[in-house]
């Protein structure tokens, strides 16, 4: 899952890379949203509301959304030139280390919030996962070729709507669209799920989220480092 890179790649092993990460992606955003009423995922939104209170004078506020954007291109941008290193020496497990990095942000992320060694300000805490959104889509669209892009809702529901457009063409435009449509669709759905998953987790046991998240990272991304050093 962590180990195959583009065309290698099979349709299945894309849906469960979608599934899996796209809900950690959409548990992420929705607690965004209840701690700070931010969605660390949507730069459509934050770009729009960095712009809305920009013209309304709001300039603290309108920096604090820009400096989401920020630390989501900053998240992808280390994640792709970690991974272009990683390529460059053909280590193959560098796509699974990425995530096992993502899961080390989240893990001290949770420890310091439940310890109580710092209260970071809201914004501090968006910020992070803005990061940690932007590493994530970074590494699944890299390793996909673009094909798996784990918190880009906007795109995958333009695509959802050509694709459904195309099913009802010639024989061969539908072949083409439902593996797309199937993609998109399952991508779409598990980024809901795991927001009201994230959600419902989140009102019940509080900071232990992050870690729960860093969690199910761990067991997705060790077993593939590991893995792909065997191979």
């Amino acid at each position: 899952m962590l180990i195959k890179v583009g065309d290698d790649r099979t349709s299945n092993i894309d849906l469960v890379l979608a599934g899996l990460l796209s809900s950690i992606a959409g548990a992420l955003n929705a607690v965004g949203f209840l701690i700070a009423g931010s969605f660390t995922a949507n730069m459509t939104g934050n770009i729009s509301a960095f712009a809305d209170n920009l013209a309304n004078g709001a300039i603290a506020m309108s920096l604090s959304f820009m400096g989401l954007v920020a630390a989501f291109v900053c998240g992808a941008s280390i994640a792709a030139l970690v991974i272009q290193a990683g390529e460059k020496r053909k280590l193959r497990s560098i796509y699974a280390l990425a995530i096992t990095a993502e899961a080390v942000i989240l893990l001290l992320l949770g420890v310091v919030l439940i310890l109580a060694f710092a209260h970071p300000h809201e914004t501090i805490l968006v910020i992070i996962l803005s990061l940690v959104m932007g590493l994530q889509n970074a590494v699944t669209t890299m390793i996909s070729q673009a094909r798996v892009r784990t918190t880009h809702v906007s795109g995958m529901a333009t695509d959802i709507g050509i694709e459904l457009a195309a099913i009802v063409g010639n024989a061969q435009s539908r072949q083409d669209a439902m593996p797309k449509l199937k993609l998109h669709s399952f991508t779409l759905a598990s980024f809901a799920i795991g927001g009201v998953c994230g959600a419902l987790l989140f009102q019940l046991v509080g900071s232990w989220l992050f870690v729960i998240a860093a969690s199910v990272l761990f067991l997705i991304a060790v077993p593939e480092a590991l893995r792909a050093h065997r191979l």
